[in-house]
């Protein structure tokens, strides 16, 4: 990789040559391709897609629709398995409220789960009166599969929703395994794919996940736009939760016929220049390399890491082996508040990290710890914005101390 070319490609680097963006695993920065795709859409054709007839309406359904083939392809999916949504958080709802439970039906999931995809069951407990089963880790955070089996034998449920890289430490579940299991117990799966999918080759084939949702702003794309993948075979399992305009094919006073999927499930105007952006932003990590980039941040991590050990009160959440975790470093030092140190490094070197329970409270409150700052990198942070990282904790510590 390349990095300094990379970086030749965001517009806010080149602005502002002193950040450090540190802060990858919250939203990602964006590059000009797909700065470019989005403005395509309104300077070239900003017509309704899909309804439309005229020139402009036809050449924004034709973009569109490529949109879709191409994050089809990214994923070795089919491009009627590709609903859009507004984002991860929408795709885990849709799932979450539709898909055909009944009380008393056990759901498991792990103990770090995003709230994304925590509370739309623990609403689905509440009003369907579904079980909900916490599966724990271990205590260095990694999946626990003794206790994963278990409850399969003990829950015998009828869905597993997981977290596929947790936003919280970096760490990837063993999901072709979880998967498997789940099915051999006949369970369906749904794979929270936010952290997952920016960061590493995701083949839905491969993993047979049968629900896999996703973020365009984790991945260069643009905010409000994301991905719910649904395996064909169980799409009929799901039904709309939302309705309107291209959702069917007729309605009268009383009745109404659904569209196929996925057009059922993208109910009214879309954000068609978000998807235009999000597949620009697919093309542009596959030109790179998937396993390109899980190296590169796996190098930074080890670095970032090793250093960080030399500092007292380092105390680092979640796997010891950086590879374990992705291109996260989430750590406390002790006796200093996470949202002191985030504060202090922005003002001091212009490092800008998350500092705090990062959407994952539950886990945080049955660990009674208050929060973490966070590290995440990503593609075009470079070994000097890690050393100036370490540099600057150091000056923090000695600071604060």
């Amino acid at each position: 990789m390349n990095v300094s070319k990379i970086r030749e490609d965001f517009p806010i680097l080149q602005a502002n040559k002193k950040l450090i963006y540190f802060d990858n695993a919250c939203t990602t920065l964006k590059p000009k391709q797909v700065i470019d795709a989005l403005n395509e859409y309104y300077v070239k054709y900003p017509a309704c897609a899909v309804r439309s007839l005229h020139k402009l309406g036809r050449a924004a359904t034709e973009a569109y629709e490529r949109s879709r083939v191409r994050i089809a392809k990214f994923l070795n999916a089919k491009p009627d398995e590709i609903i859009f949504t507004k984002n991860a958080t929408e795709g885990l709802n849709l799932v979450a409220r539709t898909l055909k439970l009944n009380k008393g039906d056990a759901v498991l999931a792990t103990d770090k789960e995003h709230n994304s995809s925590l509370l739309p069951w623990l609403l689905a407990v509440k009003e369907r009166g579904i079980k909900r089963i916490v599966v724990p880790s271990k205590p260095d955070n990694s999946f626990d599969m003794t206790a994963f089996e278990k409850a399969i034998g003990t829950y015998k449920p009828k869905l597993v929703t997981a977290i596929h890289a947790s936003n919280l430490d970096g760490y990837t579940i063993p999901a072709r395994e979880v998967i498997k299991r789940a099915h051999d117990a006949g369970a369906l799966v749904v794979l929270d794919g936010a952290q997952s999918v920016p960061h590493q080759s995701i083949d839905v084939r491969k993993l047979d996940v049968d629900f896999l949702a996703f973020s365009g702003h984790k991945m260069l794309g643009p905010t409000g736009i994301g991905v719910l993948y649904v395996k064909r075979s169980v799409m009929d399992k799901l039904e709309p939760f939302m309705l309107g305009g291209e959702t069917v094919t007729n309605s009268t006073y009383t009745s109404y016929d659904l569209e196929k999927p996925p057009a059922r499930f993208e109910a009214g105007i879309q954000d068609y220049s978000g998807a235009m952006g999000l597949a620009a932003a697919a093309e542009y990590l596959e030109k790179i390399g998937l396993e390109n980039i899980a190296k590169h941040e796996t190098e930074l991590n080890t670095r970032l890491t090793k250093g960080m050990q030399d500092i007292h009160g380092f105390d680092l959440v979640g796997p010891v082996k950086p590879e374990l975790r992705n291109g996260i470093m989430s750590f406390n030092i002790a006796g200093v508040d996470p949202h002191t140190i985030a504060l202090m490094l922005d003002e001091l070197s212009g490092i800008a990290i998350r500092s705090g329970q990062h959407c994952v409270h539950s886990w945080f409150n049955a660990h009674n710890i208050k929060g973490t700052a966070r590290a995440s990198l990503y593609l075009y942070n470079t070994q000097e914005e890690v050393d100036t990282f370490i540099e600057t904790m150091k000056k923090i510590v000695k600071a604060v101390k």
